[in-house]
């Protein structure tokens, strides 16, 4: 499903974070923010959720105005996991992720055997099986954050929205989480979208790269296209070389070292 955004201008109180910006997301890929810290990345995730309205333009979903569509009818199509997302209190994890099945059930359609076989595939999906009747309360930072990608799974929606999904996730974690992102990407033909600062995990994981800062879109490609030397340097102001990782054949950035 098609997300875009048309001529649109974000900001905190006068504090402007974007104008008159226009951006397609492409149908069914893996497209990463980066950028420098405070250059827009996790604000724009937001205006995409319908979390923060445009002061001027649209942000369309499906080609429909998202501001027009019922908040059911938004959390159908699309799923949004926001950097620090609040904890329920005494809440289970199974509980946590069966709250994805929200949007599909209504007061004539509850719980249905579906809606289990749904969550416990999330539940396995994401490793949390054995921690499923544990409060979510009493897990670690990773084990949260995977509690917190199996609801955004259970939820089913095509377009899903990921701010910092390896926010505290050791790297064999993030590796997991990532190549979890890209087996639903893949599976469901799902559109991603995700803020990622890691800027080598993004250009293994990435069909596509957008670069933001100085209020605009500064570089925007495939991660060969975008992470080279001259981007890295405007964007990051990072000298840095750019070649092939040997695993993966992707972008892989090293930072020159600073005298």
């Amino acid at each position: 499903m098609t997300l875009e955004a048309r001529g649109v201008t974000l900001a905190y109180d006068k504090s402007v974070v974007f104008e008159g910006l226009d951006l397609t997301i492409d149908e069914g890929r893996i497209t990463t923010l980066i950028g420098a810290n405070g250059s827009g990345k996790s604000t724009l995730l937001k205006a995409f959720g319908r979390l923060l309205a445009p002061s001027a333009g649209t942000v369309h979903l499906g080609g429909h105005p998202l501001r027009d569509l019922p908040t059911r009818e938004i959390a159908r199509r699309l799923a949004i996991l926001p950097q620090k997302p609040l904890t329920p209190s005494a809440t289970s994890v199974r509980d946590l992720v069966s709250r994805g099945r929200h949007p599909h059930q209504s007061l004539f359609q509850p719980w249905t055997p579906n809606d289990t076989v749904v969550v416990d595939a999330a539940l396995e999906a994401t490793g949390l099986v054995e921690l499923a009747d544990r409060d979510a309360g009493s897990l670690s930072g990773g084990q949260l954050q995977r509690a917190w990608i199996a609801l955004v799974l259970a939820q089913e929606a095509q377009t899903i929205l990921l701010d910092e999904p390896t926010t505290f996730l050791d790297l064999s974690h993030q590796l997991d989480v990532l190549e979890l992102v890209r087996q639903v990407n893949h599976d469901r033909a799902a559109t991603v979208v995700m803020v990622l600062h890691d800027l080598t995990l993004a250009g293994r994981y990435s069909d596509r790269l957008v670069v933001v800062g100085e209020g605009r879109v500064l570089a925007d490609g495939t991660p060969w296209e975008v992470l080279t030397p001259a981007t890295l340097k405007r964007a990051f102001d990072l000298d840095a070389i750019v070649i092939a990782d040997p695993s993966s054949g992707t972008p892989l950035v090293v930072p020159s070292i600073r005298s």
